[in-house]
């Protein structure tokens, strides 16, 4: 199934929404045939203490369903679940403002208008977005795109879900919650840009089901096989150390992600032996994770340096250059290409990394009280 669902205004009798061309796409002005509307909904519980930056990457959450099918979003309404107790004080009220301001300035960043949306009374919080974008459909980014020799480019690291379950149990070092606010807040809008300019074949998010299973979506849907080298897949460094505490260390969906990979398409890992939490990393679900874009080879140097080149601009220089990780392609990595073999994902083997640790409490741990 793709990352989001596809209308044809040409089909339904409809004017062109797109007006002018994308300033940000190449200038061919779009026709009516081919403009498509492009629908996603989704909401998540908190995954970030403070209310702003969850209001922040729940937005960027939602939106990047968008983005991975190459699209530009136009709109978008607000869905709210918080407890109607905790609303009636002032605290609770200045919480559920903070997440609307982050999930609206998310919006505007985008480009979109906000339009609205819903609100009901639940126990946990609960924010995301319904969002409506335009695309054209010749320059779609479907998962059923990919070909055997296409190179396999992620625009993020994994490892939130690991970060994300520590910082509800026991919290996280300042610089570890930092860099996990910095990866679940940015948008995938220059992603999309550097793979509609270089005309990549086929895209997903990386989210809820982890890197193997977003992969396996592609996989599948293409016709291919993939294979992928672990050591270059790019991980927060925070959530390396965790990961090397072992499985109870991830979220629960993470070995629910690897058993459905393994039963859905031929997973093996190849080389020198994976540790058990290694593998659990690759199938870590990720809130806002990155765009995982198979790009023919000839432009797979060109998607990279596209994408640093806007996030030279987007965060500064210290973050596309990696100073934090320590490791360029921490923003844009290759990890791996597409083969013939139609469903079968390799792994092969990874080099060997290091550990650091953790403190504290907030949103994301749901204690909250009025």
């Amino acid at each position: 199934m793709e990352d989001a669902g596809i209308f044809s205004l040409a089909e339904a009798g409809l004017m062109s929404l797109a007006g002018a061309p994308d300033a940000r796409t190449p200038p061919e002005s779009p026709t009516v045939d081919d403009t498509v509307l492009i629908q996603t909904v989704d909401f998540i519980t908190p995954v970030l203490d403070d209310p702003y930056a969850f209001g922040q990457a729940a937005a960027a959450n939602a939106l990047g369903d968008i983005y991975a099918m190459g699209g530009r979003p136009i709109s978008a309404l607000n869905l709210v679940a918080f407890p109607a107790g905790l609303l009636s004080t002032r605290a609770g009220a200045e919480i559920l403002a903070a997440i609307l301001r982050g999930g609206r300035d998310k919006i505007e960043e985008a480009g979109a208008a906000l339009l609205g949306g819903h609100t009901v009374d639940d126990e946990e919080p609960k924010y995301g977005l319904a969002v409506t974008g335009v695309g054209r459909r010749s320059q779609l980014l479907p998962q059923s795109g990919g070909r055997p020799g296409d190179v396999l480019l992620l625009t993020k690291p994994i490892g939130g879900g690991v970060l994300t379950t520590a910082l509800k149990r026991d919290g996280l070092a300042p610089p570890a919650l930092a860099e996990l606010t910095l990866v679940l807040t940015t948008l995938n809008a220059y992603s999309r840009d550097a793979a509609l300019a270089v005309g990549a074949r086929a895209a997903t998010d990386v989210t809820g089901f982890g890197l193997l299973g977003h992969l396996s979506n592609l996989v599948l849907a293409s016709g291919v096989g993939a294979e992928i080298e672990a050591s270059a897949v790019p991980v927060i460094p925070a959530a390396v150390a965790l990961a090397g505490q072992g499985p109870e260390a991830f979220p629960t969906g993470a070995r629910r992600n690897l058993d459905f990979v393994a039963r859905r398409v031929d997973l093996s890992f190849e080389g020198s032996p994976i540790e058990p939490w290694r593998k659990l990393l690759l199938a870590d679900p990720m809130t806002s994770g990155g765009l995982l874009v198979a790009v023919a080879e000839d432009k797979a140097e060109a998607f990279s340096a596209r994408v640093r080149a806007a996030l030279l601009k987007i965060l500064g220089p210290r973050d596309p250059q990696n100073q934090n990780a320590g490791a360029p392609g921490y923003w844009c990595s290759r990890i791996g290409r597409l083969t013939s073999q139609a469903g079968r994902i390799v792994v092969t083997s990874e080099r060997s990394a290091a550990r650091p640790s953790s403190p504290k409490s907030g949103l994301c741990r749901s204690d909250l009280s009025p």
